[in-house]
């Protein structure tokens, strides 16, 4: 009996250890996270609530959602420490990395099991141009103003190793329209609406030869090709070399500050155990829109993006400021 009181004493007292590891401030009992809400779901699978009670069963801690209408309240949500999780697009992670210390614990996968996709510049075959240094003179096909794959990637990348020039205020984004009216002689840089707007439209701009080099995807024939009368035969067109780098997909961003390592590894391993199982995979489909999570770091799954967008001009500045709390 003796040995039996000393055993449940020690359970408890380990219980109690490990509770307190999740986190040192008053509110260590729960995790808390930054999650768009609707006042009614017309899908009962896809409200948050089912992630939240997902993860408090894998830790037995209570979990609520922090409701937010914005990925700037997002940030201030982490930030400041009233939320401890928050699901972010790559510029505003990006932006809480760089600028608040915010760091990535995981991130949502594409169809392919990957964490990111490619940005890549095609031309037609029989173009002239063999290298970056051949875009004088020429015509590009953008996917649309200050997007990822289609402008900033490719603009950063092209900036930053001496290619073109920045024309106008480096701390002004407004020059980066100056800087590609500078680089070709035509930029098409489409609105929502246009035929040639997004990854589609650029390929089909160079496809209808209104540009001669496509900011787009590495996938992106696979990707647009088929059953499309304006694509042509796959011998017609080549990727220009060497890509632009790895354009990140939602990441799971914590603040450490607000957080103790013991607690953003219980998060992690939670958020992990979706891909396990049927009620996980159900709620990565509804709710989240993702066939699973993988764990990275923020310099693993940022720093491509990062080392090519920090060369626009301005760049950090339009983030912080269309992050701003709204709402």
């Amino acid at each position: 009996m003796e040995a039996h009181r000393i055993l449940l004493v020690t359970l408890l007292l380990l219980g109690t250890s490990l509770t307190g590891c999740l986190g040192s401030t008053d509110d260590a009992e729960v995790i808390r996270i930054a999650y768009s809400v609707k006042d009614d779901y017309d899908d009962a699978d896809t409200n948050p609530q089912m992630l939240a009670d997902f993860i408090a069963a894998q830790t037995g801690v209570e979990v609520q959602i922090y409701p937010i209408t914005s990925d700037g309240m997002a940030l201030e949500a982490l930030r400041f420490g009233h939320a401890d999780i928050a699901f972010l697009d790559g510029g505003s992670a990006w932006l809480g990395w760089q600028q608040y210390g915010l760091d990535a614990i995981a991130a949502d996968q594409k169809s392919d099991g990957s964490t990111y996709y490619t940005a890549q510049a095609w031309v037609r075959n029989d173009s002239d141009i063999s290298s970056y240094e051949d875009l004088g003179g020429t015509s590009s096909c953008h996917t649309g103003w200050l997007k990822s794959a289609g402008m900033l990637m490719p603009m950063g990348y092209l900036i930053g190793n001496g290619f073109v020039e920045v024309v106008g205020d480096e701390n002004e984004i407004d020059s980066l329209r100056a800087t590609i009216e500078s680089t070709f002689d035509s930029a098409s840089i489409p609105g929502k609406g246009d035929p040639y707007y997004g990854y589609s439209g650029a390929f089909r701009c160079l496809s209808e030869g209104v540009g001669d080099i496509a900011f787009v995807k590495s996938t992106s024939y696979e990707d647009h090709c088929e059953g499309n009368s304006w694509c042509l035969e796959r011998s017609e067109y080549r990727p220009l070399e060497p890509a632009f780098g790895h354009v990140p997909s939602h990441a799971v961003m914590v603040n450490p500050s607000h957080s103790s390592d013991a607690r953003i590894a219980t998060i992690t391993a939670a958020l992990l155990a979706l891909n396990e199982g049927e009620e996980g995979r159900a709620i990565l489909g509804s709710v989240l829109n993702t066939p699973g999570i993988t764990a990275v770091n923020s310099a693993t799954h940022l720093a491509s993006y990062s080392d090519a967008i920090s060369n626009i001009p301005g760049i950090q500045q339009y983030f912080a400021e269309s992050y701003e709390q709204t709402g």
